[in-house]
């Protein structure tokens, strides 16, 4: 079998057995198409190589300057991909030595409350504006990846005496979650629904949020709204989508919300994913600590 096509059987394979995004397994196959590239150019047929080859071409990548955080996603790239041939075509499955780099934890950066007021209140009261206010007060609201958010439909709204009150999230590996939304995201959803998604709509479309021209809006498209709203805030910090997750994470547990329950909402399948946001809050009992204890210095 050729490279290529063993590549596309084990995307097919993250694809339905492993129900992973369609992001993730993009990431996968430009990981991986470089590999096959490194070794198509020293002539090693895949079915040949061995580990020094593949530590060989993680240094190549390195030199080139990847991050270690970018090494260590190629890495698990390389070992689930050669775990799958030796199942798949009993190929020997050497990149099971290949040991990630370790990364060291970073914190999530959180926006502030007032950061947060003036984001949600920059866009515009125009169509285009409410849209966008609604999207960003959801993401907020929800602490959803823009993915899932862009990938709502109407249907996916749960309604409750004619009000919003949760929505349905399809998130990593296809799992489901119900969030509830506060009254600021009702509001704005709201309001989009009644006065702009109706002059948007130029055809049958399920999407919950739509473009100008009347289609789905895109992950990219998302992504502009939250710079431009960052940019008429003034905040000059680096900024994305995520970083209202961030925030929806942080804020919930300074409030005193139990970190189970965060991890609900946020869709982690694991609480030791969650306890990144703990560290956080740590940091600011600390800062409390030492600023308010006679003797804490």
């Amino acid at each position: 079998m050729e490279n290529s096509a063993r590549l596309q059987s084990f995307l097919g394979h993250l694809g339905v057995e492993r129900g992973l995004s369609k992001n993730t397994i993009s990431s996968y196959r430009r990981d991986l198409e470089k590999l096959l590239r490194f070794l198509e150019s020293k002539e090693i047929d895949i079915a040949k190589v061995n580990v020094e080859n593949l530590r060989e071409f993680i240094a190549s990548q390195r030199g080139a300057g990847l991050s270690e955080s970018s090494l260590a996603r190629l890495t698990v790239a390389i070992r689930s991909f050669f775990k799958f041939l030796s199942r798949d075509q009993g190929l020997s499955d050497i990149a099971r030595e290949l040991l990630p780099p370790s990364i060291p934890k970073r914190l999530p950066k959180a926006l502030t409350i007032d950061e947060i007021n003036a984001l949600l209140n920059a866009p515009g009261d125009d169509g285009l504006g409410i849209r966008d206010r609604a999207l960003l007060e959801l993401l907020y609201a929800t602490g959803a990846r823009v993915s899932e958010v862009v990938a709502l439909n109407v249907d996916d709204l749960k309604l409750n005496d004619d009000s919003i009150t949760t929505l349905r999230l399809v998130g990593k590996g296809r799992k489901e979650r119900i969030v509830p939304m506060g009254s600021f995201a009702r509001k704005a959803l709201d309001q989009y629904l009644t006065r702009v998604r109706r002059s948007l709509l130029q055809r049958s479309e399920s999407a919950l949020f739509l473009n100008s021209r009347g289609g789905r809006l895109s992950r990219q498209s998302a992504w502009a709204i939250v710079l431009d709203a960052a940019k008429r805030a003034g905040i000059s910090r680096e900024i994305s989508p995520h970083a209202l997750r961030h925030s929806f994470a942080t804020h919930l547990l300074d409030g005193g919300a139990d970190i189970r329950v965060v991890q609900e909402l946020l869709g982690h399948a694991s609480v030791t994913t969650t306890q990144i946001y703990t560290l956080v809050t740590i940091d600011k009992l600390r800062e409390s600590y030492a600023s308010a204890h006679p003797r804490a210095r």
